[in-house]
């Protein structure tokens, strides 16, 4: 999610604006009730992609991961960081994770999807449920995701496609009006994937599929080209921070609950002595670059 706005030859896709500030407004004052008005809407398609990534496993980047609606749905084989560029959605995330104990989310961190702090290929696959309505550049949004994710990974989308005639049409053109006030883009043409798609060869749309409920939300599953120069499971072994040091760091990292363990050895940072602390001789880290 970036202040950025559509490059010119894109605006005749993009029927509404939307900018950073725009969003960053609408979600502080949708956090308090969004579980409450979107959860019940929105479960078929977050079960969905929690499923299509349980099936593959691994280091998952959550692109959106809001309020962490999806969080409790995920494996324990996944090892997951969740971004948003909303604080007050990830607090309440980070409240789920500790209430839950979904020790299975490595990570949350307040992050622009335009910008994602991540080194190429860092990622086994990335989900990014309801999004793409709510950045100012889709595309430039996916670039982002599909450079973090290894050679052979998968995307995970879930998204609402907007109607190109009737009744729906109208409504979403009427809402669309009032993008920025609501924080997405109810019109979203398909043509926004396709063209992205038709520029990038070494995506693979592998499925397409219309979900509950009345068929408002697809999920979208793609693969990125694979490489014979990288094993299929490479991401995050070498580095398990996923971060390049040339990266933009996190706005703001936030603290989730783990068990201490006994040895400052457990973090993997050469400079743990600065990044952890020492309660009662148990070592927590306090990695600013999302690890432990």
């Amino acid at each position: 999610m970036s202040a950025a706005q559509p490059p010119p030859g894109r605006q005749e896709v993009f029927p509404a604006a939307l900018s950073k500030s725009d969003i960053e407004d609408a979600y502080a004052r949708w956090a308090p009730v969004y579980d409450f008005a979107f959860a019940a809407v929105m479960r078929p398609g977050r079960t969905a992609a929690a499923a299509a990534i349980n099936r593959l496993g691994g280091r998952v980047l959550d692109v959106g991961v809001g309020t962490g609606l999806e969080l409790p749905m995920f494996d324990a084989g996944v090892r997951l960081v969740g971004i948003d560029l909303s604080e007050p959605m990830l607090r309440r995330a980070q409240a789920r994770v500790a209430t839950a104990g979904l020790d299975h989310v490595v990570s949350l961190a307040v992050m622009d999807a335009m910008k994602l702090g991540f080194r190429d290929g860092a990622f086994d696959a990335a989900i990014a449920p309801y999004v793409l309505t709510v950045v100012p550049d889709p595309e430039s949004v996916l670039d982002e995701i599909a450079r973090v994710v290894r050679p052979g990974g998968e995307i995970v989308l879930v998204n609402h496609i907007g109607a190109e005639r009737g009744l729906r049409a109208m409504i979403e053109a009427w809402l669309g009006k009032r993008s920025a006030a609501l924080g997405w883009r109810p019109e979203f043409p398909w043509a926004i994937l396709d063209r992205w798609l038709a520029r990038r060869p070494d995506i693979t749309l592998l499925e397409r599929r219309n979900l509950a409920p009345f068929g408002l939300f697809t999920l979208i599953r793609l693969r990125c080209a694979a490489s014979s120069a990288e094993p299929q499971k490479a991401a995050g072994k070498a580095d398990p921070t996923g971060i390049a040091e040339e990266a933009p760091k996190p706005a703001a990292l936030l603290d989730l609950p783990r068990a201490p363990t006994t040895a400052a050895s457990a973090c993997p940072l050469p400079a743990r002595e600065k990044a952890g602390e020492r309660t009662n001789g148990a070592w927590r880290c306090r990695c600013p670059r999302l690890v432990c």
